[in-house]
């Protein structure tokens, strides 16, 4: 072997040597791969891959066939399949949402200004004359000293809440603006349950959010997907929703507060409003339970097979839906068919990996992760290697369509020592890590490294980069601002191999590639840092 090159690179997180060219079996991470898988995973032949379709098969028997072709063994015993139960449940309300005063009333239009949906497996729920209190931003966290329920009875009532967490407003509160799990609409909605609230609405609120009304509105105006439980989820509120800011506004107005109480409510000692309101709402539902799956392949390892090192990306979209300008298919195709023809570029570059790898590798391409993480919630309670093996999860969702990049995007940088991996490994390319711009949309905890996460497996998680080798400054973030804007969650998520550009796709997962191969040979585990709310979790 030729003398390898020393590389001396000021990384973001500190000045770095590495000595080490990338492994021989990186090159099978190519263009045509992603482009074979991409156009085949989201044509309107796969109709958007939702979970419960013909879309579904298509897109599980070919990441399975796959798999198979490549000599990687089934990952659930002789199965390439991983049974997931689920139950899909349209909810439609009756009419619009009437939120009644004293003296007034203001009618709330399903869809423009108003979504709401059951988790409960029932024909049909109703909400009847439920009082409506406004409680900040519906968060109980001890570590914080902050809660919004202290005092408050909901039982019986509607809580409204706002989304996000104090951070948002306020950088010396929580983790500032790094969201935390407090900040997510789910967590929004298990809170306002285990307090015994009848009905939960939280306030949309663009920036808060990270995302317009529009994407609310067409995740909302479908079915949902949730995993079955023996209790057909009875024990969670009898509606969840949102309502737009302006109808937000509104509703204050016709309680007589000033719109200035959701300020008011960012900052710490604030105390839950009755806002002197009822409202009623019917939600008749069709309910189908199935089952979906999750799609997993083995490359054993050669000295400690017990161990593993996953790779995951979810494999699910939204099917067909809401129509746009003519197109009701949403093919998802930076999200993510992008993420799945990674992960079987990832499978084809480890089959070719000489010698094979000390640990285990597991390939996992999860269903329900746009209906709530649904198929790595399961994987990660009935694990085919037990989590206290698990050494880490590296996750592919969204990736990067536009070009090579000078640096490669960490998630939730600072969580974990898997910061360092791809820190080396990103140095071997010439490039650094850095944070993403906009930690208060809580991405953390939007992807399916969250739930290997919430069991104290660490995970690495990955965006696009945001300085486009051979572009203006700026212009690789406005790609991503566009993409988030005009295409995230809609039928526009098309692939187009004419303007796709596809080599930093290759460089980025190559890059994971490094990380991964280095996991499976070594004879530790990654940890979390010391700052970490999972640390604890690990042990």
């Amino acid at each position: 072997m030729r003398k390898l090159t020393l590389l001396l690179l000021a990384a973001s997180l500190g000045q770095i040597t590495v000595h080490a060219q990338e492994n021989p079996a990186a090159a099978a991470i190519n263009e045509a791969g992603f482009t074979k898988h991409i156009s085949k995973l989201a044509s309107d032949a796969f109709e958007g891959r939702k979970p419960f379709t013909r879309g579904e098969d298509s897109a599980i028997q070919y990441i399975a066939a796959q798999f198979k072709a490549l000599g990687l063994k089934p990952g659930n015993g002789n199965s390439y399949f991983q049974d997931v139960p689920m139950v899909n449940i349209f909810s439609k309300p009756a009419g619009n949402l009437v939120i009644k005063g004293k003296n007034d009333s203001i009618t709330l239009q399903y869809l423009d200004d108003y979504v709401a949906a059951t988790r409960r497996v029932q024909d049909q729920v109703k909400l009847q004359n439920s009082d409506l209190v406004f409680a900040g931003y519906g968060i109980v966290a001890p570590e914080y000293h902050w809660n919004d329920y202290a005092g408050l009875d909901v039982k019986g009532k509607t809580v409204v809440v706002l989304i996000n967490d104090p951070g948002f407003a306020d950088s010396t509160l929580f983790k500032g603006h790094i969201m935390t799990y407090y900040g997510r609409w789910t967590y929004k909605f298990e809170e306002a349950s285990r307090q015994g609230a009848a009905g939960v609405i939280i306030i949309h609120e663009t920036a808060a959010a990270s995302y317009p009304w529009k994407v609310v509105r067409s995740g909302w105006s479908n079915s949902k997907l949730h995993l079955q439980t023996a209790d057909n989820n009875m024990s969670r509120t009898i509606m969840e929703g949102w309502i737009s800011q302006e109808s937000a506004k509104k509703m204050f107005a016709l309680a007589g507060i000033s719109p200035d109480i959701m300020e008011q409510a960012r900052k710490k000692g604030f105390k839950p409003v009755d806002l002197h309101l009822k409202t009623s709402l019917v939600i008749n539902n069709t309910i189908k339970k199935s089952t979906s799956h999750n799609v997993l392949a083995i490359l054993p390892g050669s000295k400690r097979p017990q161990e593993c090192v996953v790779y995951s990306a979810h494999w699910d979209h939204f099917g067909i839906g809401e129509t746009v300008k003519g197109d009701s298919i949403y093919n998802g195709a930076v999200d993510n068919a992008s993420g799945t023809a990674g992960l079987l570029e990832l499978a084809t570059a480890f089959a070719q990996v000489k010698p094979v790898p000390e640990r285990s590798v597991l390939f996992l391409a999860v269903t329900g992760e746009e209906q709530g993480l649904l198929g790595s919630e399961y994987y990660a309670s009935h694990p085919v290697f037990p989590m206290n093996k698990t050494v880490a999860d590296i996750n592919l969702d969204v990736l990067n369509f536009f070009g090579k990049t000078k640096n490669i995007t960490v998630i939730g940088l600072g969580q974990s020592e898997l910061d360092e991996y791809a820190q080396r490994a990103a140095a071997k390319q010439g490039r650094v890590i850095t944070p993403e711009d906009h930690p208060e949309g809580g991405w953390f905890f939007r992807s399916d490294h969250f739930n290997f996460a919430k069991k104290g497996v660490p995970g690495l998680y990955i965006g696009p980069g945001t300085d486009a080798i051979g572009q203006a400054p700026g212009w690789a973030k406005e790609q991503i601002a566009t993409y988030n804007r005009e295409r995230y969650h809609s039928p526009k998520d098309e692939f187009d191999p004419a303007t796709w550009k596809l080599d930093g796709m290759v460089q980025d997962i190559r890059l994971l590639f490094d990380v991964g191969l280095t996991l499976s040979n070594e004879s530790t585990f990654p940890k979390w840092k010391t700052t970490s709310e999972f640390k604890s979790l690990r042990k």
